[in-house]
């Protein structure tokens, strides 16, 4: 069966080296209608769902990890870190928007058509290096879900979590709405959860205001900057930008300048709402971590079953702890649906190479069940959350990689016509994207470069070294 055209703005010719010519998502795209006639309460419902789909990506088991690691160890601290991190990924993903709508292509397709090839394979190998790590921690967060509730060994969790392959596949066949009720209703599940263990726990409420304050110890403090990169990471993650700028071409609109300034502007409004709900989610984790873990002489939990066994006697609540896991195994089965479908996008896009759905999807998960498998089988079960939180960290060095194309895309007038970013946004964008660069970077040099050497560095530059 012959695929649709890709449906661009008409641009210049000397915009993109390549010409588009296949849909994103092709099953699915534009198969939703947007009635143009209607109020705007009913447009917002209609453009509502990729918002959430994104939105599980920042409250996947990756950020349980790290959140559980921030506050266990540093209390409230790190609450700046993760609304910062949300803040950047509002921003993020809303050029996600633009670009999908304004152009008719993914950040894969765009890469493709604008890089020369040899460009286009490296990203494209650096992006499924990414998504292999963001589906180990979804793979590894659900497999520990499964063994909290049932007793279920590690290693058959991750193999039963290939079944989110047919699950997907099912979904699709029935409509793109059935995948975006089932991420909203498991959302919806660890929303919660998390407020009931946030009863439970009573933080202290000028504690958590405090925390929202940032300050320059976080990046002078060798371990706390380790985990608030790893705290970024799984906050704003590679593959959602892809998956954003696709899914959002699965709405009908207008195919005018005024239809898709709507669709940018209705679709902000579903992102914004989704990630804030995300935010709410990861700022939870860590209160609930810093509350009962750091006060109370258990500052090194860091290990997710630890949590798990620690919160109810800690909290005094027979079933705090069941909730705990059922959240997990919410979010882990969750983002394994999402990053079935990031995996899609990716290999599509860069290399606009296309195969059986079925076949499609199976390899983009046993790229996550087969490493997983083999390093909880070498290594053991205790080394699973010291997985995920470098897991979260290999993320974040991706980010550049995926950020850099972005800004750079939707910056540009020939590309994007009049949905070009106005100055205000380069400038926060580029930030953002400096901001990410510029940690990763220090991270890598504080990892790999001998005491003496740092020491030199940082004297020369005027900071502390590292501790």
């Amino acid at each position: 069966m012959a695929q649709p055209e890709i449906a661009t703005t008409p641009r210049p010719r000397a915009a993109w080296r390549r010409t588009g010519s296949q849909v994103s998502l092709p099953e699915v795209h534009r198969t939703i209608l947007v009635p143009d006639t209607a109020s705007f309460w009913r447009k917002l419902m209609a453009f509502s769902g990729p918002g959430f789909l994104v939105a599980v990506g920042y409250m996947d088991p990756g950020n349980w990890a790290t959140d559980l690691a921030g506050g266990a160890r540093f209390g409230y601290a790190l609450l700046s870190v993760v609304m910062i991190s949300n803040l950047m990924a509002i921003l993020l993903q809303h050029l996600c928007i633009k670009l999908g709508v304004a152009t008719g292509r993914d950040l894969a397709q765009a890469c493709r058509d604008h890089y020369p090839r040899p460009v286009v394979w490296f990203l494209w190998v650096i992006c499924e290096i990414a998504i292999a790590a963001c589906d180990l921690a979804e793979v590894v967060g659900s497999a520990i879900g499964l063994q909290l509730l049932f007793g279920i060994p590690l290693v058959w969790g991750c193999i039963i979590t290939a079944s989110d392959v047919l699950l997907v596949l099912y979904l699709q066949t029935k409509g793109f709405r059935y995948i975006e009720a089932i991420v909203i209703t498991l959302i919806t599940i660890i929303g919660g959860c998390f407020a009931a263990e946030m009863i439970f726990a009573q933080p202290s409420l000028a504690g958590i205001l405090g925390g929202f304050v940032p300050g320059p110890r976080i990046v002078a403090n060798q371990e706390m900057l380790y985990v608030s990169i790893g705290i970024l990471g799984a906050t704003v993650m590679p593959h959602n930008l892809y998956l954003h700028s696709s899914i959002v071409q699965t709405r009908k609109f207008e195919q005018t300048p005024g239809g898709r300034r709507e669709a940018i502007k209705f679709a902000t409004i579903d992102s914004t709402l989704a990630l804030m709900f995300a935010l709410f989610i990861n700022a939870a984790i860590l209160i609930v971590s810093a509350a009962v873990f750091h006060w109370s002489g258990h500052q090194g939990v860091a290990e997710i079953q630890e949590a798990y066994k620690l919160l109810s006697p800690l909290l005094g609540v027979s079933i705090a702890s069941i909730v705990f896991a059922v959240a997990l195994l919410a979010s882990g089965q969750n983002s394994t649906l999402t990053g079935t479908l990031a995996g899609q996008i990716v290999m599509e896009g860069f290399l606009n190479f296309r195969i059986t759905p079925w076949l499609r999807r199976l390899i983009t998960r046993l790229i996550a069940i087969i490493p997983a498998v083999l390093v909880i089988g070498i290594f053991g079960e205790g080394k699973t959350t010291e997985l995920l939180i470098a897991s979260q960290v290999c993320l974040s060095m991706q980010l550049g990689f995926a950020v850099w194309p972005l800004m750079r895309f939707t910056n540009e007038k020939p590309k994007m016509g009049e949905f070009a970013n106005p100055l205000w946004i380069k400038i926060l964008g580029w930030t953002t994207a400096g901001i990410i660069i510029v940690l990763n970077v220090k991270l890598l040099l504080d990892t790999f470069l001998p005491d003496a050497v740092l020491k030199t560095l940082y004297n020369s530059l005027g900071l502390p070294a590292p501790k």
